[in-house]
């Protein structure tokens, strides 16, 4: 006697066959060029201070040492200058900071403070070797000059306002600007980290200020482009990605006039920034938290919002599963 399949029995061992193969098809393996795009991802992802730790784990995973090795010599590179590191150069020249306004050539960077040229090592992060600048390297007498004003008075303002904090400024436009008459433009940059990943949490404050100098109407165009970061993971994993941009604008008379100027509304934008984060989190339980609660819960009661502290997250759980008893 022959046994009929039911049709829906029919269907369903079709739709498990064809799950199968699609699961089948979902789990090859994937390329070596997939592999470097994923590894690269998560290197450039690093929050700051991090990236050598997730290079030590990604090696490890990916267990190729050619695919990790292209993926950290493209990572790596992009990953330090858009956080701006800083490294200490040999021979007691002091600090450079690793950014594409003074990328130069290869793996070389001009430190304007010292007239120094910087080899570096980016999967590393060390400085390896120190030149000297060439002069097509550096600005003319005219605009250092009003570069080595602004730099005084923004190292004067880092030592104040960042424990860790360094900054340099470099002439990005018109460093050929023999005398007056003539536009160039400076970008003054601030770069402090603090980091402790032994107590499971990192930081970093980066800072980019354009500054178009109109030489022939005396006035300074200033740019910021402001981003804090931070990751606390003890026992979780939360981070902060913050980013801020503002405008203003200044007279001058006089390269030490200008960097006073410059300098002082850097500080007041920077300033009122990290004032406006600080309100925010204050705000937090108060106020963001509160909007996330839907007015009304099943309960058909208002939570008491101005009497938060009488409830214990930890005592009521502690109560419903009777621990501690």
């Amino acid at each position: 006697m022959t046994k009929r399949l039911n049709p829906t029995v029919g269907k369903g061992l079709l739709f498990c066959r064809s799950r199968k193969k699609v699961m089948a098809e979902e789990e090859t393996e994937l390329s070596d060029k997939q592999k470097k795009e994923i590894a690269k991802w998560f290197l450039l992802n690093a929050p700051a201070g991090e990236i050598q730790y997730v290079a030590k784990d990604l090696k490890s995973v990916l267990n190729n040492d050619d695919v990790y090795d292209e993926a950290a010599s493209e990572a790596f590179p992009v990953y330090n200058k858009s956080h701006m590191i800083c490294l200490e150069m040999p021979g007691r020249f002091g600090d450079v900071l690793v950014t594409s306004y003074g990328e130069l050539q290869g793996n070389e960077y001009l430190d304007p403070k010292t007239a120094q040229v910087a080899i570096v090592d980016h999967v590393k992060q060390v400085c390896t070797e120190v030149r000297p600048a060439t002069d097509e390297e550096l600005p003319t007498p005219y605009v250092e000059e009003y570069r080595c004003a602004l730099e005084a008075e923004m190292l004067k303002y880092v030592s104040e306002a960042y424990p860790k904090g360094s900054c340099s400024v470099y002439c990005i436009n018109g460093k050929d600007v023999e005398g007056p008459g003539n536009d160039f433009e400076l970008v003054a940059v601030i770069s402090a980290a603090r980091l402790s990943p032994q107590n499971f949490c990192t930081g970093s404050w980066r800072s980019i200020w354009n500054i178009e100098c109109k030489d022939d109407i005396q006035v300074l165009e200033l740019k910021g482009k402001l981003q804090v970061g931070a990751h606390y993971f003890e026992e979780g994993n939360v981070q902060l990605d913050a980013k801020h941009e503002c405008r203003d604008s200044t007279m001058f008379q006089s390269p030490d006039d200008g960097a006073i100027a410059i300098a002082s509304l850097i500080r007041h934008h920077e300033t009122e920034y990290l004032a406006s984060l600080e309100a925010s989190y204050l705000n937090l339980p108060d106020a963001t938290f509160k909007d996330l609660r839907r007015k009304l819960p099943v309960t058909r009661t208002l939570f008491p919002w101005h009497s938060t502290s009488q409830f214990n997250l930890t005592r009521e759980i502690s109560k419903e599963l009777g621990i501690g008893k």
